[in-house]
């Protein structure tokens, strides 16, 4: 069997036509840096160009969770500074700070993430929101040069680039800056998280809750307050407080595997904490961090030293670093909104004991048919699976009279989650899980409310 050979000739006309086009791919390589530039400057640059409601930073950082029982060797972790003992990654908002200020948050991530909230959309007021985010690197660990993202989970018909997901859009490298743009034109509850490494990221702590305030707020002629939880048009969704209650988790063992430059084995991962807004009880229950109110537009602003850090609560200095309390103050008749998200990886079943909660939207989604019937709903328990968010209304009972069940000046009543591996870590009493207490007081003892999460006391 003969082997006929080819040959192939090319004419002066193929040989230009070849050159030609390897000179259009070398100028395209050359360019695209420049291109990338244009989406991702170095912080002074942007700074330059300025325009942004939010600043959020990523970074790593220490926490505090219940030192007992122990889980041997990963928690607590000795490499953590005291009083703290578990590793994370997060965010900070850096908004408003010098250079320095947001270089020095460097390893000071808190969690859970900032909280923010937009206003919708108006088609008759157009105005983006933009939340510009950098990347300081991780203290501990600067062999992982993870990048991050800002992704709104739940936001419909995103535009890809400004998605956070990085198959589709753009991750944010260490010293790099981007800035997404929003244009939030479904009210409700939502939540977000980094995207890179999201199995990984999420769990270390890069997470948060997000929600959109409807346009229907200011009339008070559905209800007295003003305030509503979506566009109802009937005052059903409308309330007196609002409490954001932000669900997830921690594996100890993943934690310390990252700070001590191991790889944890997910097919094994376990809940050892059930986190309420980045606390376990009866931590749930200590005061916000000092929060500056005036700043406080579309973030809980904690109050920051002259470095940047946050500012603690005295006496409660461990949890420097896990700002947001989870207690709920309420007065007899006023109608309480708990905004419920859960990014933890297993379903939490949240019980109210002892009042009734109506659900009146799940996942930024009113509970309305689509002939507008009214499908809300009562119950004690509100089932949220990984992912999901639930907007629900209570209205607070009559208090008891005296000094309160609690002796105290105020009635409580529990809510927890009644999946009861997560109700608690197996500490002494029962504490240490995702669980708080809502307490009645007395009409006129609490002020109004200036922000989410303000106990008005």
């Amino acid at each position: 069997m003969k082997n006929k050979s080819s040959s192939i000739n090319f004419s002066r006309r193929d040989f230009l036509k070849i050159a030609g086009g390897a000179a259009v791919i070398t100028a395209g390589a050359s360019a695209f840096p420049h291109l990338l530039r244009r989406v991702l400057l170095p912080e002074q640059a942007v700074e330059a160009q300025g325009g942004y409601d939010l600043y959020y930073a990523g970074t790593d950082g220490w926490i505090y969770l219940p030192p007992t029982p122990a889980i041997p060797p990963f928690h607590p972790d000795p490499l953590g500074p005291a009083p703290f003992n578990t590793y994370i990654f997060g965010f900070r908002n850096v908004s408003g700070m010098t250079d320095a200020q947001r270089i020095s948050q460097k390893n000071k991530a808190q969690h859970n993430a900032p909280l923010f909230w937009v206003n919708q959309f108006d088609p008759g007021n157009p105005v983006d929101f933009r939340v510009q985010v950098t990347n300081l690197g991780l203290a501990l660990r600067p062999d992982l040069f993870d990048a991050h993202t800002l992704h709104w989970h739940g936001f419909r018909n995103v535009i890809p680039f400004f998605d956070g997901e990085p198959s589709s859009s753009v991750a944010v490298p260490t010293g790099e800056n981007f800035t997404y743009v929003y244009r939030p034109r479904e009210e409700g509850t939502y939540m977000f998280h980094c995207h890179v490494e999201d199995v990984e990221h999420v769990q270390m702590g890069m997470t948060g809750l997000v929600f959109v305030r409807p346009l229907q707020n200011g009339n008070i002629s559905f209800y007295p307050s003003g305030k509503y939880a979506y566009n109802d048009g009937d005052g059903s969704t409308g309330y007196d407080r609002e409490f954001s209650m932000f669900l997830s988790e921690v594996w100890a063992e993943s934690h310390w595997s990252d700070a001590h430059i191991q790889l944890p084995e997910w097919s094994d991962y376990r809940v050892d904490f059930a986190l309420l807004n980045g606390r376990v009880y009866p931590d749930t229950l200590a005061p916000n961090a000092p929060i500056n109110a005036a700043a406080s537009i579309h973030a809980l602003a904690v109050q920051t030293d002259a470095s940047g850090d946050l500012v603690p609560t005295p006496g409660y200095e461990h949890l420097q670093y896990q700002p947001h309390s989870a207690r709920i103050t309420c007065q007899p008749g006023e109608r309480v909104l708990l905004r419920f998200a859960n990014l933890g990886f297993k379903e939490s079943a949240m019980t109210l004991a002892g009042i009734q909660m109506r659900v009146v939207g799940r996942d930024a989604t009113m509970l309305r048919g689509r002939d507008g019937t009214n499908t809300s709903y009562e119950t004690d328990t509100v089932s949220l699976n990984a992912g999901e968010s639930h907007d629900v209304i209570f209205t607070a009972p009559a208090f008891s009279g005296g000094s309160g069940s609690t002796g105290l000046g105020y009635d409580s009543y529990m809510l927890y989650n009644r999946a009861f591996t997560r109700s608690n870590n197996l500490a002494a009493g029962g504490f240490g899980g995702q669980a708080t207490e809502v307490h009645v007081y007395p009409n006129g003892s609490l002020a109004a409310q200036q922000y989410p999460n303000d106990w008005g006391i």
